[in-house]
């Protein structure tokens, strides 16, 4: 049959259309390095090798709509790959509703688009085990999803995994509209005394009376955890222990408590993965990376009721007794939304956090930024640690944020009390004692938010060697520096309503050079504390409260915009 001539030329533009964007996209992936201009030796980061092996749910007597457990099913699935060798089991579209799902090396759960796996409300098949959660060694109901000493494991597909986490979480009334708050109470559970809060059951609500941000540290057996089971509520995803591990394509939503945990993982990814939870979610962490080895996460998008991408190693003795630290980690290309943090390292950082490289990164209406927190009690050292490419819009609270003083809240609900307090007594120096040094951060963008950047260490263990350059913000506060050394900052430019372009406390070895300030910094610097010694001010000419530390040949004279 000839073809007429018109779709002869529409043919042969469509063939040219398609070769170059299969040109295009081969460009992108080529022009696109995940380890291009890392500051640290970084190995690359080995991904799971799955069999040839694949099967489909629905051979083993998964049944779809949301009603039947399907827990048997999916063990089914995975026992028979795993009898192979290993292999790839497909979700296919539907509703799949499950219990725990219990993981075995050399597995591929791949959930289809149009593919929602529901896990089970109901808390008796989530039994006891031994565990870490929030960096202690506790007793805690398994999780939705659970594998330990495990090689090769990777979620890949754009199906969704749900935890029903409604029925494990305390909600507050504060952070619900009338109607939310209405539906909460019709679903069951109970109200505390003043009626501002909602637990799932009356044994939660006593059993998180007596509790250290969530774990019992009265209790020691399993007997005596498993009269308050209501109230152990997992993580997600908990993964321990294991080798190569991927997530890629799926979302991941609605967790009882942090969404995906990985817990000492050699070579983890993180990538083109979507995950959520409610905003007002309690502890609904987005991906809390502790004590691994050789990470990366990119290219994926969070929007959480709690810290969004977090970097743990451990919570006080028990931390520092696995002495394991987090190491070798890639964050590059990611989206955060609601969260109280965006990229966060600690406060669980007692075995160490190093060799940390984060770029190419926005927050858009996370209450913080880049937040660093820890308190007495942790130990550990935080180091090596650069930062670039961050853009920030509707911060709340902190754009950049050092607070070795966490005291479990976040940053909204400290400054709703009277924000954080200046302590300048010292403790002495002891196994532990948090360290946060040899920091970099450059090129970051804020607009709109209540402070640009609050640095705070320990009387007894300063901040050290923090640079801060490039620094474009617009915000109701400047700079708050406390306890601090080696702080320096360099091209900054800072529109603010303040009359304080920096506030400084007890600060060492300060450098503040070619800092422009608004037209409201009528007092642009404001030195506290007979320890501030040192500090630095040539090239930034900018007015000062008081002079007896300060070059006195600096210009007297604030720049406007």
């Amino acid at each position: 049959m000839k073809t007429k001539p018109i779709y002869r030329l529409c043919l042969a533009i469509a063939i040219a259309l398609a070769g170059c964007t299969t040109n295009l996209m081969a460009q992108n992936s080529d022009s696109y390095d995940t380890y291009k201009d890392i500051e640290f030796k970084m190995p690359k980061v080995n991904e799971p090798i799955i069999p040839n092996n694949t099967v489909n749910l629905k051979d083993f007597g998964a049944v779809n709509g949301g009603y039947v457990l399907n827990t048997k099913a999916f063990e089914a699935a995975i026992d028979a790959v795993s009898k192979k060798g290993g292999g790839k089991i497909i979700i296919p579209p539907g509703i799949w509703l499950t219990g725990p799902i219990i993981l075995k090396s050399n597995i591929e759960l791949h959930a289809q688009t149009g593919a929602l796996i529901k896990f089970s409300p109901d808390k008796s098949l989530y039994p006891l085990i031994e565990t870490s959660f929030e960096g202690l060694n506790t007793w805690r109901c398994i999780s939705p999803i659970y594998g330990k000493n495990l090689e090769n494991i990777a979620f890949t597909g754009n199906g969704v995994w749900d935890g029903s986490g409604e029925v494990w979480r305390q909600v507050k009334k504060d952070k619900l509209t009338e109607s939310q708050w209405k539906k909460v109470i019709a679903s069951g559970g109970v109200l505390n005394e003043k009626k501002t809060s909602w637990y799932p059951s009356e044994v939660f609500m006593n059993a998180s009376k007596g509790a250290d941000q969530n774990v019992r540290l009265d209790l020691k057996t399993k007997e005596e955890f498993e009269k308050i089971h209501d109230f152990l509520r997992p993580v997600m995803v908990s993964i321990q222990n294991s080798k190569r591990v991927l997530f890629d394509g799926p979302v991941f939503q609605n967790s009882p408590a942090w969404n995906i945990h990985p817990l000492m993982v050699e070579d983890l990814i993180v990538r083109n993965t979507t995950v959520r939870n409610p905003w007002y979610s309690q502890n609904g962490d987005g991906l809390d990376v502790e004590s691994c080895k050789n990470v990366i996460v990119e290219n994926s998008s969070f929007d959480v009721g709690d810290d969004a991408i977090c970097i743990k190693s451990g919570k006080d003795k028990d931390g520092r007794e696995r002495g394991v630290a987090c190491e070798n980690i890639i964050v590059k290309n990611n989206i955060v939304y609601h969260g109280h943090g965006g990229v966060t390292v600690g406060s669980e950082m007692s075995g160490g956090v190093k060799n940390l490289h984060v770029s190419n990164c926005t927050f858009m209406g996370t209450d913080v930024g880049l937040r660093f927190k820890s308190n007495r009690g942790r130990g550990g050292v935080v180091e090596n640690i650069y930062i670039s490419d961050i853009y920030m819009t509707d911060i709340p609270s902190q754009a950049i944020s050092f607070n070795l003083y966490y005291g479990g809240k976040s940053i909204a609900e400290t400054l709703e009390e009277g924000g954080d307090k200046i302590v300048n007594k010292a403790m002495p120096v002891t196994i532990e004692t948090p360290q946060f040094k040899n920091i970099s951060i450059k090129n970051v963008t804020i607009k709109g938010a209540q402070q640009a950047v609050f640095l705070q260490g320990l009387p007894e263990m300063n901040l050290e060697n923090i640079e801060i350059s490039n620094l474009i913000s617009k915000s109701q506060k400047g700079f708050s520096i406390i306890d601090a050394k080696g702080i320096k900052i360099t091209n900054a430019k800072l529109d603010i309503e303040d009359k304080n372009a920096f506030e400084i406390y007890n600060a060492k070895n300060l450098s503040l050079k070619n800092i422009e300030f608004s037209a409201n910094s009528s007092q642009a610097v404001t030195i506290n504390g007979e320890a501030s010694a040192n500090i630095d001010l040539s090239g930034s000419p900018v007015n000062f409260s008081k002079t007896t530390t300060v070059d006195k040949s600096v210009p007297k004279k604030a720049v406007k915009f």
